[in-house]
């Protein structure tokens, strides 16, 4: 066989390789789905989301009490300005310093607490969510199922969303652990 020959050949083996790869690739079954989206809309995540609030609430309402507390005693530090000694008002600013230090770490402690108890509510779901993707995924032979959420993907058919079907089957099959 001559060079040219063998080229053609190897143009001809190269391209049949291109070609049955581009076909089996086509054959493949992508999914997409939005984690966070599951999360809020299910049954499972409403109810957390509502408790979640109730807790925030409760936190919000601890803190405003305490910041009107503050204000009240900055007026009354600045009311007594005049009045007051270098001494004493010293005092009185340092026992407020200790108040708004004290706000300020509660404030923290609380926000730390709702968000340990955001990761709490992710643990409990998040498996059970996972599995009802993979049963619909192996039910309906889906090569592979991208959370979008968490992923960036710079487009996606929205034909391929398995979103609201994820939501459906988890809102059956989703039983609270206590």
């Amino acid at each position: 066989m001559n060079k040219s020959g063998l080229l053609i050949s190897m143009v001809f083996v190269i391209l049949s390789l291109f070609l049955c790869g581009t076909c089996a690739f086509a054959a493949e079954k992508i999914g997409f789905i939005d984690m966070r989206e599951i999360m809020l809309k299910s049954d499972a995540g409403k109810k957390a989301s509502e408790d979640f609030g109730k807790l925030y609430e409760k936190d919000k309402a601890m803190i405003q009490k305490r910041e009107e507390e503050l204000k009240k005693a900055k007026e009354e530090l600045e009311k007594q300005r005049s009045i007051l000694t270098e001494t004493a008002m010293k005092e009185k600013e340092a026992a407020y310093q200790k108040k708004f230090r004290d706000y300020q770490l509660m404030v923290k402690d609380a926000n730390e607490d709702l968000q340990s108890r955001d990761q709490e509510l992710s643990k409990k779901l998040v498996p059970d969510i996972l599995k009802v993707i993979s049963l619909i995924g192996d039910k309906e032979k889906y090569t592979l199922i991208i959370d979008v959420g968490s992923v960036p993907v710079a487009y996606f058919a929205k034909e391929n969303s398995l979103t609201q079907k994820v939501i459906e089957e988890f809102n059956k099959s989703y039983k609270p652990k206590n």
